[in-house]
Order: structure tokens, then sequence, then C-alpha cells
């Protein structure tokens, strides 16, 4: 896991495609907050990539270990349960 402290608000968060997953909120122990308006159709609160997914942080992007679409599905709610879409 790439160092959380490095992480700042506003940097792009990427997946390892290259991807754009969401926006950095905040760090918040050792998961990242995104802002509200990377959350979707669950945009009245926010979303979480656990810090354990982050593989580099470089500029101004935070790089994760898992492709976009793969980081989306592993993406958790304000108390950590993992997000389910209404459809399932």
């Amino acid at each position: 896991m790439a160092d959380l402290s490095a992480i700042k608000e506003h940097m792009d968060i990427i997946g390892a495609d290259g991807v754009h997953v969401g926006t950095v909120d905040k760090v918040e122990g050792d998961r990242i907050k995104m802002v509200k308006a990377d959350s979707g159709s669950h945009g009245d609160h926010h979303h979480f990539i656990a810090g354990g997914l982050v593989a580099a942080v470089e500029g101004n992007q935070v790089r994760l270990s898992a492709e976009g679409a793969a980081a989306v599905l592993l993406e958790e709610e304000e108390g950590g349960q993992a997000i389910m879409d209404d459809d399932d």
C-alpha cells in the first residue's frame, strides 16, 4: 500500500487501466473519501476506496492496483459496507 499521507484533496483517482474512478475529497483513516459527485446514483452521500487498493501516488493522481471497473465495484459506503447496486 502506498503512503496515504501523500494523498491530497481534488487528486484524480485512476484505475490500473487508466480509467478515471473518482476525485479525492479527503483521506479518513485507511480509506479515501471521494467527492459526492463521483457517487453516481448514490450522489446524496460519499463513497470510499480502501487504502489497500492504492498502488502509487504520482503527481496529481492516486493510482489503484485494480482496474477502474473493478475498483467501482469495491467502493464502500460510510459505514464500511460494500455498495450493492439496487438491481442486485
